[in-house]
């Protein structure tokens, strides 16, 4: 006799395609789950707060100031003295008066050639110096760079009388030539165009003497036009550096009406200081230099990039 042996039906198996979570997986809720590195992510961005605070407390302090002079021109001259920092009520009374009490524009316009006279000449220097140094190898190279970068640590107020002096017997009193010529050299400017030569490719240079072209014609031919970014940054830095200069054009443009730094200096006197034109006049003086910064600071930030100073 034989026996058969019938084996019980399997129980249907509810497998997913492969590579699929388990089905008890699907059951929990939604929310639970939570993509790979999420949680990194969240944990490094908190991270970076304590390295941004100190960064977000010295930006107030700096916008402060400025915050605080458009609002001041932007109240009641009797509100000018006013502690508090909250703007309001508006008011264009302060403005109004700047602008019938001094040519506001002409001294703007006077201050824009002076700003523009003095980069653009400071740069032309710089560019031949720094060719200079970049390109050849001569006796007291590197005494002489030195010397020369030095010269940017010495006060300038070491150098205003004899300098004054100096403008005073060549008849540049009240002149924009006064105030340009003692200035015609930035070390500074030198200094960072020089970064930018060293890193220069040394077989461009090659090229061009191997084609025939003398040292002025490569310099202008092959190195500038290779510059572009770096003198434009260079030539605005250096022409917001002119325009907020005060001491020295307030010590050779006598005249009240030559320049924005002098005008600004006339509501100061003796008998009380009209502050709310001060910061109306200020804010008109600050304008321009916000306007070319709003619009060229990828130049100006450029400039600090590529030259290596990070």
């Amino acid at each position: 006799m034989a026996f058969i042996t019938i084996a019980p039906p399997e129980q249907p198996t509810t497998a997913g395609p492969p590579g699929r979570p388990e089905a008890q997986a699907d059951s929990q809720p939604q929310a639970r789950r939570q993509p790979p590195g999420q949680a990194a992510r969240r944990l490094g961005a908190w991270s970076k707060v304590p390295s941004h605070a100190p960064l977000i407390v010295l930006a107030f302090i700096s916008i402060y100031p400025v915050y605080w002079m458009f609002v001041t021109a932007l109240r009641p001259a009797s509100d000018a003295l006013s502690t508090n920092p909250l703007p309001g009520p508006f008011s264009f009374e302060n403005f109004s008066y700047v602008l019938q009490t001094i040519p506001i524009a002409g001294m703007l316009g006077n201050t824009f050639a002076m700003s523009f006279i003095l980069a653009a000449a400071q740069l032309l220097v710089a560019v031949l110096a720094s060719y200079g140094f970049a390109r050849w190898d001569f006796l007291g190279k590197k005494t002489l760079y030195l010397l020369f970068v030095g010269s940017w640590l010495v006060p300038f107020q070491v150098t205003m009388i004899p300098n004054y002096v100096l403008v005073s017997q060549m008849g540049l009193l009240n002149t924009i030539t006064g105030v340009v010529l003692p200035q015609l050299c930035s070390a500074f400017a030198v200094m960072m165009l020089r970064q930018h030569l060293e890193a220069f490719p040394k077989e461009l240079l090659d090229a061009s003497q191997m084609d025939g072209r003398p040292s002025w014609r490569t310099l202008w031919e092959v190195v500038i036009p290779n510059l572009r970014p770096a003198l434009a940054a260079l030539g605005i830095m250096l022409f917001i550096s002119a325009w907020n200069e005060y001491l020295w054009p307030a010590l050779i443009m006598q005249k009240s009406d030559a320049l924005i730094q002098v005008g600004i200096r006339g509501f100061l006197g003796a008998e009380g200081n009209n502050w709310g034109a001060i910061m109306a006049a200020s804010s008109l003086a600050c304008l321009p230099i916000f306007l070319i910064y709003i619009f060229l600071q990828r130049y100006v930030v450029d400039a600090f990039v590529r030259s290596g100073l990070k």
